[in-house]
């Protein structure tokens, strides 16, 4: 029944839809596959479709925002330049913190590196490490903003580490272990 009325709708209206989107678009391969994929969505409403007071007006505005969404998508694409790669092949200040920060977490206090590695680190929101640790909201953001702080602290003393106007590492320089 859902397919009758797909059925008749599109047959209804295929002629001037295709023509509207060959306007819009201009090439007449991209306009079928618009119009293919228009259909599928009518297919999918199934009974849904049915129901439309003005199936004509559905299967326009389906259409009109296909091609907003596929132009959304054609972005022009630019070369690149070749000195481009030269700039880029020493890792970025804050990417080479990595053995520094590993260190510097694991000499945390354990309630601390606890939050800085479930929050930041890991995959769990504070709202959910709250919940889980029996804290109000607030309390968890204040802990986790304290963890950061200290772990920020620390990586300043024990890496040299320098930061720009906005507040990311521009540079950083790693003490031994032992110093």
């Amino acid at each position: 029944m859902a397919f009758d009325c797909v059925l008749g709708a599109w047959r209804a209206h295929e002629g001037e839809l295709r023509g509207y989107i060959l306007h819009r678009l201009g090439d007449p391969h991209a306009a079928e596959d618009l119009l293919q994929d228009v259909l599928l969505k009518a297919m999918r409403q199934g009974e849904r479709f049915c129901v439309l007071e003005n199936p004509r007006a559905w299967l326009f505005e389906v259409a009109r925002n296909a091609i907003v969404d596929r132009a959304r998508l054609a972005k022009a694409q630019v070369e690149l330049p070749s000195t481009l790669a030269a700039e880029t092949e020493g890792r970025a200040a804050v990417d080479a913190l990595d053995a520094c920060l590993a260190r510097n977490l694991a000499e945390l206090d354990p309630a601390d590196r606890d939050i800085i590695e479930r929050c930041d680190l890991g995959p769990m929101t504070v709202k959910a490490y709250a919940e889980a640790r029996g804290l109000g909201l607030p309390a968890a953001k204040s802990r986790l903003l304290r963890a950061r702080a200290r772990l920020r602290a620390r990586l300043v003393v024990n890496c040299r580490v320098r930061f720009d106007e906005a507040g990311r590492v521009c540079s950083h320089a790693a003490l031994d272990a032992g110093a």
